[in-house]
């Protein structure tokens, strides 16, 4: 009868090595790639009025010719035409 050596091998505590647990992928710390996105070292910060934006909504509205394009600035002015209780059906 052999005696095998494999017996007598103890199993190793996981104490060591990468975390895993997301399906063999390393854990990552939860959060946002894009929370500072509004956070500046600028001095002076300009801001585009909304009236601003909509003046610019009705000039790009009449140069363009794409279809999806027309359609966001249409739903963008509707959009700030019913905040202001301007918007008629």
């Amino acid at each position: 009868m052999t005696f095998s050596n494999l017996s007598k091998i103890k199993p190793k505590f996981r104490t060591s090595g990468r975390v895993s647990g997301n399906f063999g992928r390393n854990k990552v710390k939860a959060g946002s790639s894009m929370r500072g996105i509004g956070e500046t070292n600028a001095k002076v910060v300009k801001m585009t009025t909304q009236e601003d934006y909509l003046q610019r909504l009705r000039d790009a509205y009449g140069c363009t010719n794409s279809p999806r394009v027309r359609e966001f600035i249409y739903l963008e002015m509707r959009k700030i035409m019913v905040q202001r209780g301007q918007w008629a059906k």
